[in-house]
C-alpha cells in the first residue's frame, strides 16, 4: 500500500511524548469550521450581483447545524492549553518570552501573507474584467472576514502569562456585563467588541488551566457540558438570544458578531465535551494510521482555514460560468433540496481545498520548518506541547 511508508514516517518522525490526543482536538476543530462553513454560506447571483446568503435565513430548522460545526472554542481551549505548556516548556529552556512569542506566532501569519496577495490581484483582475464592485467586495469579504480568529488567537497568545493566572469566570462577569449594558440598558453597541477578546478568553483560561493543573476529572468535563449547554438553551428561551451559533445575514443580533453570552456558555460546553473526548482520542491516535491522519491535518491547519472558502467561491464560479441554476451550489437556499444538494458539492469543495493546499501549503510548512530549527536540537527531545 502507497500510503504505508507515508504513515510510518509520521510515526517515526512524532516525538515520544507529543500529547496527540491535543492535536486531535485541534483537527476536528477545524474541520468542523471548514464543513459549517461550506453548509451555511450560499454564493447566488442575483440581477448580475453576486451576494453571500445563508439557508440559516430561509430554512429555521436548519439551525442545529451551528451547533455542531461551530467549534471555534475548542481552538481556543486547545490554543490555550499549548501556549501555557509552550511558555512553561521555553522558560525552562532559558528562552525569553518575546522570542517565545515571536515564535509562536510566526506560523500563524506567514500564510497569511499568500492569500491576500492572491486576493488582491485577483480582486483587480475582476474588476479590469467587469465585475461589479458590490460582487468584488462580496467574494472579498467571504475569503477576509475569517482572518478576525487570528488577530484574536495572537492577541490571546500574547497574554498566555496572565492567562495561566486568570480564572475563566473573570471573562465570563465581563461578558456578561457588556451584554447587559447593551441588550438591557441601551449601551452602545461598540461595547460588544470587548467581547471579542474576552470572550475567546475564556476558553483559552480554561486550556491554559489544564496546562497547568492537568486535566480534570470527568465529573468536571460533563459539568462543563451539561452546565454550559443548560446555561446557552435558558439564554436563548428565555434570554431573547438567538438560536444560531453563527452569524445569519439579515439578523438583528449575532451571537458570534461579537461573542455573546450565549456564544461563551456554549462555548464552555464544547470545552466540557472536549474534555471528555480527549481520553479517547488519545487512545485512539496510537494507531499510526489514525494519528497520520491528525498530523497531516495539523502540519496544513492554517492553509485548510485561510483556504477553504475560496475552494467554494472556486466551485461555485465554475458552475456559475457553465451556466444554469445547479441546485445547492449557486441557487438559493430556500428548501431541503438545497441542504441535501450542497450536501452532494461538498467532497468538489474538498478536491479544491487539496489543490489549494498543493499550490500554497508550503508557506506554512516553511514557517513551521523555521520554528523547528530556531528552537534547535531541544526540538527533538519528548514533548506534551502539541503545538
Amino acid at each position: 500500500m502507497r500510503g504505508v511508508p507515508m504513515v510510518r514516517r509520521v510515526e517515526a518522525a512524532t516525538p515520544e511524548g507529543r500529547d496527540r490526543g491535543l492535536d486531535a482536538l485541534r483537527a476536528l476543530a477545524i474541520c468542523g469550521v471548514v464543513l459549517g462553513h461550506w453548509l451555511v454560506t450560499a454564493l447566488v447571483a442575483d440581477s448580475g450581483t453576486v451576494r453571500v446568503t445563508s439557508p440559516l435565513r430561509q430554512l429555521p430548522q436548519f439551525v442545529p447545524v451551528s451547533w455542531v460545526f461551530q467549534t471555534l472554542a475548542v481552538f481556543f481551549l486547545v490554543g490555550g492549553w499549548v501556549g501555557a505548556r509552550g511558555l512553561a516548556a521555553a522558560r525552562g529552556r532559558g528562552e525569553t518570552y518575546g522570542r517565545w512569542l515571536r515564535d509562536r506566532t510566526a506560523r500563524l501569519f506567514r500564510p497569511v501573507a499568500a492569500v491576500v496577495t492572491v486576493w488582491a490581484v485577483a480582486a483587480g483582475a475582476m474588476l479590469a474584467w467587469g465585475a461589479g464592485l458590490e460582487s468584488v467586495r462580496a467574494l472579498v469579504k467571504l475569503v477576509l472576514s475569517p482572518m478576525w480568529f487570528l488577530v484574536v488567537f495572537a492577541v490571546l497568545t500574547a497574554a498566555t502569562p496572565l492567562a495561566r493566572r486568570l480564572h475563566p469566570a473573570m471573562p465570563v462577569a465581563v461578558v456578561a456585563c457588556v451584554d447587559v449594558a447593551r441588550f438591557g440598558l441601551g449601551g452602545p453597541q461598540w461595547l460588544g467588541w470587548v467581547n471579542v477578546v474576552a470572550g475567546w478568553l475564556v476558553p483559552y483560561c480554561v486550556g491554559a488551566a489544564c496546562a497547568a493543573r492537568g486535566v480534570p476529572a470527568r465529573a468536571a468535563g460533563w459539568g462543563l457540558f451539561a452546565g454550559g449547554a443548560a446555561v446557552t438553551a435558558g439564554l436563548v428561551a428565555w434570554g431573547g438570544y438567538p438560536a444560531a451559533m453563527v452569524g445569519v445575514p439579515g439578523a438583528t443580533v449575532s451571537n458570534l458578531d461579537p461573542p455573546t453570552l450565549a456564544a461563551v456558555s456554549f462555548g464552555l460546553a464544547q470545552c466540557g465535551a472536549a474534555l471528555l473526548l480527549l481520553g479517547p482520542l488519545r487512545r485512539l491516535m496510537r494507531r499510526p494510521v489514525a494519528w497520520a491522519g491528525v498530523a497531516l491535518v495539523n502540519l496544513s491547519a492554517m492553509t485548510v482555514f485561510l483556504w477553504h472558502q475560496t475552494a467554494l467561491i472556486a466551485v461555485t464560479a465554475v458552475g456559475m460560468s457553465a451556466g444554469g441554476g445547479l441546485p445547492g451550489l449557486h441557487t438559493v437556499p430556500a428548501d431541503g433540496g438545497w441542504v441535501l444538494a450542497r450536501l452532494a458539492w461538498v467532497p468538489v469543495f474538498g478536491l479544491a481545498l487539496l489543490g489549494c493546499c498543493a499550490a500554497f501549503g508550503a508557506y506554512e510548512r516553511r514557517a513551521y520548518g523555521k520554528r523547528a530549527h530556531v528552537a534547535g536540537p531541544k526540538r527533538a527531545q519528548p514533548s506534551r506541547h502539541g503545538s
